[in-house]
């Protein structure tokens, strides 16, 4: 492995949510503003359509529109991804197609949830979604979701396709990524905003963030310490930045606390969500506004 990742999908990138309407109804305008901000504190990639962006109540038409709205308002100054994931694999690849077609420059793929396949179903659901189309691909391995892990022999067979360039890890393993790191030549990413600073430490290319909806600037930061090799520089914005982790993902639900981190500085109008997701509880929220006052974020 060379000194520096080579970051094929940037280095601070934001699983981005979907910001509705009161009635329910996707709110493109607001998309396009927020994505915008997103660059402009600090993100070089957004995602659209993962778990953030409350992918599996979107629907495909949605996502598409959602998908051209963005990417003309990011005019090149962002990459684009779009996230692949459903348990029926042909539905799956009809997101992957669908989403190239609107304009996503790459795609996160995860294992199928619930149904809980064999090693082998996993390797083949990902492939299906991955020779459908044509763009670079992030492979998300996020057990505690999809009830199934991604194991070293089929990480290693996906590694060996030349689109394949990367994982997402929300494992919570960060040794077994270093390892994993090496033995595949992947490029790595955190997906748990909590180890952000160890997966950097260790050798990862970046951050595929909750928490950068309401201080992408912090993560951009800790990375430009990292590769400076300043590590003490890196935890102490680590340690600045945890108050927030544990405000927006605390309880869980990160797509919940991270549109009513927007609502309270005035990012989105509405942070409306879709059933089975509801409103976080008004303590939540208090203690919420409480973090985002004390670091200097309202």
């Amino acid at each position: 492995m060379s000194a520096f990742p080579t970051r094929p999908f940037g280095s601070v990138g934001v699983a981005m949510v979907t910001p509705f309407t009161p009635e329910g109804e996707i709110d493109v305008e607001a998309a396009q503003r927020l994505a915008v901000t997103l660059v402009e504190d600090g993100a070089d990639m957004i995602l659209l359509a993962g778990t953030t962006g409350e992918a599996p109540t979107t629907h495909l038409p949605e996502k598409q529109t959602l998908l051209r709205e963005v990417r003309d308002a990011l005019a090149g100054r962002a990459m684009l991804m779009a996230g692949a994931g459903s348990n029926d694999t042909a539905h799956a690849v009809r997101i992957g197609v669908g989403s190239q077609e609107a304009g996503a420059e790459g795609l996160l793929i995860n294992a199928p949830y619930y149904n809980r396949p064999s090693a082998e179903g996993v390797y083949r659901h990902i492939m299906a979604i991955v020779e459908a189309t044509d763009l670079p691909v992030m492979i998300y391995d996020i057990p505690g979701r999809t009830g199934v892990r991604i194991t070293d022999e089929t990480l290693a067979r996906l590694a060996e396709h030349e689109r394949i360039l990367a994982v997402k890890d929300a494992t919570g393993d960060v040794e077994q990524g270093f390892r994993r790191m090496e033995a595949t030549g992947l490029e790595y990413y955190s997906g748990d905003d909590g180890l952000n600073f160890a997966w950097l430490a260790h050798g990862a290319s970046g951050v595929v963030s909750v928490v950068a909806h309401a201080d992408a600037h912090s993560w951009r930061e800790m990375i430009t310490e990292v590769d400076a090799g300043d590590l003490a520089g890196a935890r102490a914005v680590a340690r600045r930045i945890r108050p927030l982790v544990q405000a927006i993902m605390g309880g869980g639900q990160g797509a919940v606390m991270a549109k009513e981190a927007l609502l309270l500085q005035g990012r989105i109008p509405s942070a409306a969500l879709r059933l089975p997701l509801v409103r976080a509880e008004a303590d939540e929220v208090a203690a919420l506004r409480a973090v985002l006052d004390a670091s200097g974020l309202l």
